[in-house]
């Protein structure tokens, strides 16, 4: 099953996407910072991710940077 991070701080939106995903038969982690992201990515095999820009802590341009560091993951 293929797993797909969604980085969204907006916790209505990110709730919207994971029933969606879920829904479609998508293995489903959810992180609402930049740090709390670059955590998941490292601790799963993620196949995608869903990345909103204007997050807290780390911007969605600074987790690209840092995931692009180490993983050419579709964003």
């Amino acid at each position: 099953m293929q797993k797909i991070l969604i980085v969204e701080d907006d916790s209505d939106i990110q709730e919207l996407l994971e029933n969606h995903l879920i829904g479609a038969g998508y293995s489903v982690v959810s992180a609402s910072d930049g740090v709390e992201a670059l955590s998941h990515f490292s601790q799963h095999a993620i196949d995608l991710v869903l990345l909103d820009i204007m997050l807290p802590k780390i911007d969605g341009y600074g987790v690209c940077e840092l995931i692009r560091k180490q993983s050419q993951v579709p964003i």
